[in-house]
């Protein structure tokens, strides 16, 4: 287990962990939470190893494998697939081992490392990285392109996959949800929760939390607080525990205040000099509680439109997507992502936009938003539409040398405050309601933090006053508390909104109806978030037996021919339906001798016998890999011929 006992960790002279003590059980999935800059992500440094505690004890089990996300971006002209495969230690180690007993020609090293070999998995090590890669999100066609193709958040996402391949019995996640969309993060709630070993998590995502942890850490002050449950759990038990120590402080209060009016009325007398020295010294020998001091919520509000056309805008025949490359050749089109879509926006509606990965959604914003044009059609703006637009990339619509003074002062000066004032003075006072106050008005925003930004770019959209909202994942970086507040927010606004986020808790809180964008085209989406939630996962199986089918057909054309692919005809169900008993039988076989080629192991060998053992055991173990990708692929053949021969 890992345990804290009174353990005190400094950073630049300020204690992050003060005296923190607590216990993390084997197998325990355990969200750590706390306010920005409360040293959760310190915390990970000591139990990765990075830092060591100034004072009391730490310790985890020394032989607990380790895995995490380094927080570096990744680069390297590896294909992803064999960057993800990088992340099993086990398997590049059971390799390495392989190789020198090849070239030393020692026959039960050689044994040895063959069984080492199958042990860690190499006969499926690829179909595992690849599937981490899919489940968070990349398209098949990605697997093989190099690592340093990718954008940041891309790249990020393979070096989650990477550390979800390292085989572990200690996993830190540092904000694993803040580069994904809704469909990664879907499948990634699902791999943690099979996820065997100890988990660790930091995240604002409070659906994913409750999803994935059975127990919170809650950071405060340079403590540690264990509260059995997830994150839900953890916000009744704090908020009861809270009211108690409230109430017991104001209880204290009353009595301290009773025992000095006591002293005070009676201290002088000479009837009551005892009494009131008695008193005195109950009041000394109280050990004061400490008034619960929370810090002030972050809220603000969205001012009133100036104007509300109805409709807010129209498509007609709208397509969505990019132009071609400056150095594209004359005459290239652009690239189409959605087609001739015809909707509109009214005042007061309230949309979120639901897609799997890929399929456009930031596109229709960023067109909507003018940063794009329509490829075709048009989009019809209402009389006085005024867009506040989010970008999922924050420095889309901020400058890093200037400073968010600056970017108010210019949003004054270009007329996009609509007759506000442009005062210094006045610009300082409404930063300051974004928590920018002091020097920090006058800071680049290029040194801010994500959350700093995030908090800019609403404090910039607040100053335009819009009257209707774009918004691509405004969360990405904001902590629970913000996010609270930017909920509240929406939810008074009365302009509309267009929201686009993997954080579920604000879709439910602020979106009344949804459109789903899939397949070249925008509709609506009948069911709630949890129906979405299992479409996408539908649509991630699809995705991958499409890519199981792709490398099935690549490995065995010859075969998927001879069994009449396609030809749903009785007479080929009866092919299909005896190439898989053969099949079948091969498995049965394969697996009897690989049975007793492991009972054998255990018997006292020569080296050449254990040598010979080894080789064939990863021959069967090759074997009945492809015997099993044949027999799933006939498995589909049989399910669509069986419709037409019944």
């Amino acid at each position: 287990m890992i345990t804290l006992q009174g353990v005190t960790l400094r950073r630049g002279g300020k204690a992050l962990l003060d005296g923190a003590s607590v216990t993390v059980n084997p197998g325990e999935k355990a969200g750590l939470v706390g306010r920005n800059g409360a040293g959760k992500t310190t915390l990970f440094a000591l139990l990765d190893g990075s830092l060591h505690e100034d004072a009391g004890e730490f310790s985890r089990p020394a032989h607990w494998r380790l895995a995490q996300v380094t927080q570096e971006m990744p680069s390297s002209a590896d294909s992803a697939t064999d960057f993800v495969l990088g992340g099993d230690t086990a398997l590049l180690a059971a390799q390495a081992e392989l190789r020198l007993a090849e070239a030393a020609g020692d026959g039960e090293r050689l044994a040895h490392a063959y069984m080492v070999l199958h042990d860690a998995g190499a006969h499926d090590a690829q179909a595992r990285a690849q599937t981490l890669i899919l489940g968070l999100g990349f398209k098949p066609s990605a697997l093989d392109q190099p690592v340093d193709s990718f954008s940041g958040g891309w790249r990020m996402r393979l070096q989650l996959a990477r550390a979800l391949m390292c085989p572990s019995d200690l996993l830190l996640l540092d904000e694993p949800t803040n580069h994904l969309d809704l469909d990664a993060l879907v499948w990634l709630e699902s791999w943690l929760k099979r996820y065997a070993g100890t988990l660790l998590v930091i995240s604002h995502d409070r659906e994913f939390l409750d999803a994935v942890s059975t127990v919170t850490l809650h950071l405060e002050n340079g403590k540690l607080t264990r509260y059995g449950g997830n994150y839900s759990a953890f916000e009744e038990l704090r908020a009861q525990q809270l009211e108690l120590q409230q109430n017991a402080y104001q209880k204290q209060q009353e009595k301290i205040a009773h025992l000095q009016s006591f002293i005070v009325r009676f201290k002088a007398k000479a009837t009551k000099a005892r009494q009131a020295q008695s008193r005195i010294k109950a009041l000394e020998r109280i050990e004061r509680l400490a008034p619960i001091l929370t810090s002030a919520d972050f809220s603000f509000e969205f001012r009133e439109p100036a104007s509300l056309p109805n409709p807010m805008l129209v498509m007609e025949d709208t397509s969505f997507g990019y132009p071609p490359p400056a150095d594209a050749p004359a005459g290239t089109p652009p690239t189409v992502i959605v087609r001739q879509v015809r909707r509109s926006v009214l005042a007061g509606q309230r949309i979120g936009i639901l897609g799997a990965n890929g399929q456009g959604k930031s596109t229709l914003v960023k067109t909507i938003a003018r940063v794009l044009t329509c490829t075709a059609g048009v989009i019809h703006a209402g009389r006085g539409l005024n867009i506040g637009y989010f970008a999922q990339q924050e420095l889309d619509v901020l400058r890093p040398a200037e400073t968010p003074l600056e970017h108010l002062l210019r949003l004054a000066r270009e007329g996009a405050a609509n007759g506000q004032s442009d005062r210094e003075q006045d610009l300082r006072t409404f930063l300051g309601t974004f928590n920018f106050s002091g020097e920090m008005v006058k800071q680049p925003v290029g040194t801010m933090s994500g959350g700093e930004k995030a908090r800019l770019v609403l404090c910039m959209i607040v100053w335009q006053r819009p009257n209707l909202l774009l918004l691509d994942e405004p969360t990405n970086h904001l902590d629970l508390a913000t996010r609270e507040a930017l909920s509240m927010a929406l939810n008074e606004f009365e302009g509309s909104v267009m929201l686009v986020s993997h954080d579920r808790a604000l879709l439910r809180s602020v979106c009344d109806e949804f459109w789903l964008v899939a397949r070249g085209g925008v509709e609506d989406f009948a069911g709630d978030l949890d129906d979405y939630q299992r479409y996408l996962l539908d649509e991630a199986r699809r995705n991958r037996e499409s890519l199981r089918e792709t490398t099935k057909g690549a490995r065995q054309p010859a075969r998927s021919d001879a069994a009449g692919e396609g030809k749903k005809t009785p007479g080929n169900l009866k092919a299909l339906q005896r190439d898989q008993g053969r099949i079948e039988q091969d498995l049965l076989e394969l697996q009897k001798e690989q049975h007793s080629l492991e009972a054998r192991l255990s018997t006292v060998l020569s080296p050449h016998d254990l040598a010979a053992t080894g080789r064939r055991l990863k021959q069967i173990a090759e074997e009945l890999a492809t015997l099993e990708d044949r027999w799933l692929a006939l498995s589909d053949q049989i399910d669509l011929a069986g419709p037409l021969s019944s």
